[in-house]
């Protein structure tokens, strides 16, 4: 009688069965391990499972043995991930704008597959989040892998770029067209950031001499191309940290080094936009003075005015009266 092929897999189909049915709460039997073996044509005798089981542990399996009444268990009890940590991905999945809803549905399948089939029905959790829209652009994963790619090779890439408009024709009233009458856009790839739930590409523009920043999911037909990348001071000594905290909302400008005052109760709010290593001079009246380097847009001019009359631009004289300006044209609207 031919032997079974499926007898070779005997041990790699007992740690299946110990990584689907077991954890730290539920255990399975012996016979229970013959009856799943016997669902693939696998004969096994009890000896050679408590053999296998030991093999199993020698490999790293951290199996234990425990006694429930005169019934003996065994359970896979720890894994790479613990239940609290899958927990936390799956939330974030749930919770993440960028990510769209068939993708979210499949990266929660994948996370369930790394526990066991009790402990995955914990992770159907439904995380809301208020005013949450869910990305719809599929194509942006694969753009995230060219764009890494071509950073890695040290390659151009080529993509257009896109905005939304209002219809005023046709059935559908918003529609996505493409920026500066369609051209393309042939850069040097810098970095991936990720700002208010959206993924951003860094990339220098030769003709502009300077670093702009994109959001992928706006990108199209992205392409990895032969020409190979600038090297220039602004592309070789980039630091994404320094530039992360100069911009604000993702919106570009003039890079400009401002004095700004603070009330003391907000030296939390500009340790998160600046970081505890900005320079910090406090006064004597409970207010504390910073002095760093921004790009001037009206997001940071917004962000400035939100703190109403606990935050002040002290200098330059320009930056003054740009902030004035927005604020004169918001007054003027009212």
């Amino acid at each position: 009688m031919a032997k079974n092929p499926n007898q070779k897999q005997k041990l790699l189909y007992i740690m299946q069965f110990f990584m689907k049915k077991t954890d730290e709460d539920y255990g399975v039997t012996v016979a229970d391990i013959i009856e799943y073996l016997a669902e693939f044509d696998i004969a096994a005798e009890r000896k050679s499972i408590y053999n296998d089981i030991e093999t199993l542990r020698a490999f790293g399996l951290d199996i234990v043995k425990t006694k429930v009444g005169k019934i003996t268990l065994f359970s896979l009890v720890s894994r790479d991930f613990e239940i609290q940590e899958l927990k936390l991905l799956v939330d974030a999945v749930q919770s993440s704008k960028f990510i769209t809803q068939k993708k979210s549905r499949e990266l929660i399948r994948k996370i369930e597959n790394l526990t066991s089939e009790n402990q995955a029905k914990e992770l159907h959790r439904q995380v809301i989040v208020a005013n949450r829209v869910k990305n719809q652009n599929e194509d942006i994963y694969r753009n995230i892998d060219s764009i890494s790619r071509a950073i890695n090779t040290r390659r151009k890439i080529g993509f257009y770029y896109t905005k939304w408009e209002i219809s005023r024709t046709g059935v559908k009233k918003v529609v996505r067209v493409r920026r500066h009458d369609g051209i393309r856009y042939l850069l040097t790839p810098k970095a991936l950031t990720w700002d208010d739930e959206n993924y951003y590409l860094i990339a220098y523009d030769a003709a502009a001499e300077k670093l702009k920043h994109f959001r992928v999911d706006k990108m199209e037909e992205i392409t990895v191309e032969q020409t190979r990348a600038d090297s220039t001071k602004a592309v070789d000594k980039f630091d994404l940290a320094a530039y992360t905290k100069q911009v604000f909302g993702m919106y570009g400008g003039e890079l400009v080094s401002v004095k700004l005052r603070f009330d003391d109760s907000l030296i939390g709010v500009v340790v998160d936009r600046f970081s505890d290593k900005v320079f910090i001079s406090p006064n004597s009246d409970g207010t504390f003075t910073v002095s760093t380097e921004v790009m001037l847009s009206p997001q940071f001019f917004g962000w400035l005015f939100s703190f109403g009359d606990k935050a002040k631009l002290l200098t330059p004289k320009s930056a003054k009266e740009q902030f004035k300006a927005y604020l004169g044209a918001v007054a003027d609207t009212y």
